[in-house]
């Protein structure tokens, strides 16, 4: 029982010092980069409703749920992500505004098992523009993730784009919709030897199978896809979205963040609610994606409120990690005094603290109560500017 006492459950951690306050620093200017956009806090609870997170909204599968009753014996779930709990508060307090630009700061708690290694709680800092579907709202979103990363400090990264109605689009052409989570799982697990084998065995027409095997590529530019568009001239829906992309990047080219974008066309998610554009961002030092996000213009009709959205969560934990691996995680802390003093000096010792302090100075006041205590505690607060109010 004492063993337990001092330490965590698996997946949670302690944060202190130098830790503690990076997260701390960086949580402050991702926000203000948010808040530079337009977008305005919200805070929803850490638990809501079992329905906010149901699977019909798509988000986290049940048994990855932190479940919990209330005393009427409601089920309650600890949040595993924040967007629907935003959803449902825009759904309840913004029922007549037609545009509104959101952000938030929390803890987000998903109950993965622990070979996987991952934090069972994290922070996840977001956005959220509802109520707008544009070319120039996904640009802003995207622009805004990248002007984030930069602001935190990161240097080596990547944004992946993708649209979910390419994947749509080629199932529906290739008349695969009862296949589709096979089909699925063989691209989000990088298996195109076997799709190519699968299309094949199908007897999928030739040029749909060159627009399927694209998924397992990455474009710089739009003039990469060129072809591809060419092929997908006879296929409206995947040719709208191509065109769609190739408008985005103009967008983004405006903003001035082209080098850290690239065209996934096989980027898929686990999450349901997503019904267009889809990014995730990553970085070497990290093994996740440091940033999810993208398009759910149906998860609102699920709260009530027909309205297109957009959004993205940037997983602050792993954020720190990366740029721990690219040795830029220090922190540097303010300027601080310690006072040493005895007992007959406690005036002149807060005093001195006060007016330091105004000034913008952190002040540790210290009792001394002998000599040796003295040079003992002198030792101990080596790190700081030692004011001698004892000798």
């Amino acid at each position: 029982m004492t063993n337990k006492l001092l330490h965590t459950p698996e997946g949670v951690r302690d944060l202190y010092h130098g830790k503690c306050l990076q997260k701390i620093t960086l949580d402050q200017k991702i926000l203000s980069v948010f808040q530079s956009y337009g977008y305005r806090p919200i805070q929803t609870p850490t638990f809501e409703f079992f329905d906010v997170f149901s699977s019909d909204v798509g988000t986290t599968p049940s048994k990855d749920l932190y479940k919990f009753f209330d005393r009427e014996g409601n089920t309650l779930v600890l949040r595993p992500d924040i967007t629907p709990g935003i959803a449902r508060a825009v759904s309840k307090y913004f029922k007549e505004q037609s545009t509104v630009r959101l952000c938030y700061s929390g803890n987000v708690f998903i109950n993965n098992t622990s070979y996987q290694g991952r934090l069972k709680e994290s922070t996840q800092l977001g956005a959220e523009y509802i109520g707008e579907k544009s070319v120039e709202s996904d640009g802003e979103m995207i622009t805004m993730v990248v002007d984030s990363l930069k602001k935190a400090g990161l240097h080596d990264f990547q944004i992946s784009v993708g649209h979910s109605d390419l994947f749509e689009g080629l199932i529906e052409e290739s008349g695969l919709s009862d296949e589709m989570d096979r089909v699925k799982h063989l691209i989000m697990n990088k298996n195109f030897y076997g799709l190519q084998d699968y299309l094949t065995e199908k007897c999928i027409a030739p040029d749909l199978q060159k627009i399927f095997m694209t998924l397992n590529a990455f474009f710089d530019t739009p003039s990469q896809w060129e072809d591809i568009m060419v092929l997908a001239e006879s296929y409206p829906r995947i040719y709208a979205t191509l065109k769609y992309l190739k408008e985005l990047d103009e967008v983004l080219r405006l903003y001035q963040v082209t080098d850290y974008i690239h065209y996934e066309f096989g980027l898929l998610t686990t999450h349901k609610y997503y019904t267009g554009i889809i990014f995730q961002g990553y970085s070497f030092g990290s093994g996740e994606p440091i940033v999810k996000g993208g398009r759910y213009d149906k998860l609102m009709r699920y709260f009530e409120k027909d309205a297109p959205a957009i959004g993205f969560a940037i997983e602050l934990d792993q954020l720190m990690l990366a740029l721990q691996r690219q040795g830029n995680d220090t922190v540097p802390f303010a300027k601080k005094i310690t006072v040493l003093y005895r007992k007959e000096r406690r005036q002149e010792a807060i005093q001195k603290a006060m007016e330091q302090r105004i000034e913008g100075v952190t002040v540790e006041l210290v009792l001394v109560d002998s000599a040796s205590d003295f040079e003992k505690k002198k030792l101990q607060f080596s790190d700081s500017e030692v004011l001698d109010l004892y000798s």
